[in-house]
């Protein structure tokens, strides 16, 4: 389950400097809500709009744990209520799941091509532990751009914004 194979699912035709979000979920989505969460999102974004506008863009799932949505903004910018209906939608799927889409206070790491949680009260714990390393890599959901998707998602925890939170050692 690498970034390569995961990106290949997001249509060619969406423009490098499309915006994107992430949110992650607080577990992995079985096979069965895969199937069903990836359906209400297509029925979304094909149905998606600004100002009455059709908006150009793509949802899915990536690595089983996050939702990202994608948008073309060369003819409309995402604002306002086109904003609220993904927020909505996405406590819809909270709601229907039982997840968590809005927590900020959990990082993601990619260790051995497996998706894992840490509480980041507890970065420094892991890190003392020998749990994590500096070089593990981390999911950086704060990026909001599809080109930044490639470089800047998944990276060494000692390039993200999360090292000013810790001791390098």
């Amino acid at each position: 389950m690498n970034l390569t194979n995961q990106l290949s699912k997001i249509p060619s035709k969406l423009p490098e400097d499309s915006r994107i979000w992430i949110y992650q979920a607080n577990r992995s989505f079985t096979e069965k809500e895969i199937k069903e969460i990836n359906l209400q999102l297509e029925h979304f974004y094909l149905q998606w709009q600004v100002h009455g506008e059709p908006v150009s863009g793509w949802a899915g799932i990536f690595f089983n744990q996050f939702i990202l949505f994608i948008a073309d903004e060369s003819k409309n910018s995402i604002s306002g209520c086109s904003i609220d209906s993904t927020v909505s939608l996405l406590k819809s799927l909270e709601r229907q799941y039982q997840i968590q889409l809005f927590d900020r206070m959990t990082l993601t790491f990619l260790v051995k091509d497996k998706v894992e949680m840490l509480p980041f009260s507890q970065l420094s714990y892991a890190l003392e532990k020998g749990y994590i390393q500096v070089d593990t890599l981390i999911f950086n959901n704060l990026i909001t751009k599809l080109a930044d998707l490639k470089d800047s998602w998944v990276i060494p925890l000692n390039e993200s914004w999360a090292k000013q939170h810790i001791e390098l050692t």
